[in-house]
């Protein structure tokens, strides 16, 4: 993990094209702006675990309600 500082106003650069802009510090907050490529997802970490969660849980197949399945 890379740790690194930067004031109100500063910013760091992911690979060439997605950009952290250090927007306001507020009472131990912190707002970031973030500049990238339509295509790039952007997710708050607790959204992005509840999402991976709901798609996994909706992979699951009950296979006793296949048998009740009638055939054609």
């Amino acid at each position: 993990m890379l740790i690194i500082t930067r004031k109100k106003g500063e910013s760091l650069m992911i690979g060439d094209d997605i950009e952290v802009i250090i927007s306001r510090i507020d009472d131990g907050s912190v707002k970031i702006g973030i500049k990238a490529p339509k295509d790039v997802s952007i997710l708050r970490k607790e959204l992005y675990e509840e999402v991976e969660k709901e798609n996994k849980e909706a992979t699951k197949i009950d296979l006793s309600m296949l048998k009740n399945i009638k055939k054609r």
